[in-house]
């Protein structure tokens, strides 16, 4: 079948990416009769944007325009068959994909019946930095996904999933298609836990969910066939800086090679210097901010962080790159770090500093944001740690 997606690109050549395209095209197959006025308010384009991507796929046939915008019967069809949308509950859609909605009286039902799987999930290994997101929050992060426009027909990764974010797509997937037997998204959950990955096996075998589990050590580098292969992921990692910049490399790794992929990051809310590091550490990897939303995440038992979380909305650009390649042989969970004292050398100047609580810096945060008190530099490699 034509990829009207992929002609349109061709001679749009777009900063923003294709995927914008698909929203565009999306936008007019669930709006049928849509101004190019709202297409560009839907896609945060600006209207000659927005416009010349309607002409582009007006010329390839994919739309018509006719008292405002629609698809033609060839663009309902690529949408249906290749996009994964045939089936859709328009209604249900559209509801949710608005920010004021009161989804949780909508999915009360869903709500009920992960209420009983998060209770019997297993218990959180603190020693790897794992807490109990609330079941709200674990469907909150599925609904995002779906605002996004990375849940339908995407290709889906968890990087860690003590929270059952997997779970939750896949209960959403089944509710926004309730005819349909195969799954609208492919969705698959990497962690280190066998405990939650037998749990998230079963779970989904009980509930008619395909999700796919494969039990791995993030301290090594992701097996080559699941690299370059999705459109998102979702991250809650240790709340360690090294802990962030370990998940969210392997995640990227993950990602297909495109502009405009989102990435689903939650963490504590922090200090500003803490903050500064994380931004630091992503503007390294070449990711932009899309949005952070404070207390987004809420948790079971998490004093030490207030019960809450924020949720870090990330963008793939052309300079994202994983600062993380090789194995990771770095402290990577709170309690190591707090006991590790670790030295580092200076990528330009190749002096050495100690890092910890009897070190030079108390943190890498520290040392980061301050930079190297020789050259100023502001990378490092570690090149020995022991207990402090």
């Amino acid at each position: 079948m034509k990829n009207y997606i992929a002609e349109a690109n061709a001679n749009v050549h777009l900063q923003e990416g294709s995927r914008v395209i698909e929203q565009l095209l999306v936008e007019c197959y669930i709006h049928p009769g849509i101004s190019t006025k709202e297409l560009a308010k839907k896609t945060f384009l600006p209207v000659p944007v927005a416009t010349a991507i309607k002409k582009e796929l007006i010329k390839a046939g994919a739309l018509t325009q006719d008292s405002g915008v629609r698809c033609t019967p060839e663009g309902v069809t690529f949408i249906e068959d290749e996009l994964g949308y045939g089936g859709l509950d328009k209604a249900l859609y559209q509801k949710l994909m608005a920010n004021d909605f009161d989804w949780k009286a909508e999915l009360s039902d869903l709500l009920q019946l992960l209420t009983d799987i998060f209770q019997q999930r297993p218990q959180v290994n603190v020693q790897i930095d794992q807490s109990k997101c609330t079941v709200e929050t674990s469907m909150r992060r599925a609904i995002l996904c779906l605002r996004e426009h990375a849940l339908i027909g995407k290709k889906i990764i968890c990087v860690g999933d003590d929270d059952l974010v997997s779970i939750s797509l896949g209960f959403l997937i089944k509710k926004l298609f309730p005819n349909i037997r195969n799954q609208r998204a492919l969705i698959t959950v990497v962690d280190v836990d066998e405990r939650f990955l037998q749990y998230i096996r079963n779970t989904a075998e009980q509930e008619g969910i395909e999700v796919i589990c494969r039990s791995l050590d993030l301290r090594q580098p992701l097996p080559k066939k699941l690299c370059g292969q999705y459109d998102c992921f979702f991250t809650d990692p240790p709340y360690t800086l090294q802990g962030m910049t370990l998940f969210v490399s392997r995640g990227i790794s993950a990602l297909k090679k495109e502009k405009g992929l989102p990435i689903f990051l939650s963490y504590a809310h922090k200090s500003p210097d803490y903050n500064l590091a994380i931004l630091r550490e992503l503007v390294r990897m070449g990711l932009s901010l899309r949005e952070i939303i404070p207390h987004f995440n809420k948790y079971e038992g998490a004093q030490m962080i207030g019960n809450s979380g924020q949720m870090i909305i990330l963008k793939t650009t052309e300079l994202t790159e994983p600062i993380v390649t090789c194995s990771f042989e770095d402290a990577l969970y709170t309690g190591e770090v707090k006991r590790t004292l670790r030295t580092y050398q200076c990528k330009q100047c190749h002096g050495s500093l100690l890092v910890g609580i009897q070190g030079e810096f108390h943190t890498i945060e520290d040392l980061k944001n301050q930079g190297c008190p020789h050259c100023e530099n502001d990378t490092f490699t570690l090149i020995a740690k022991k207990n402090a």
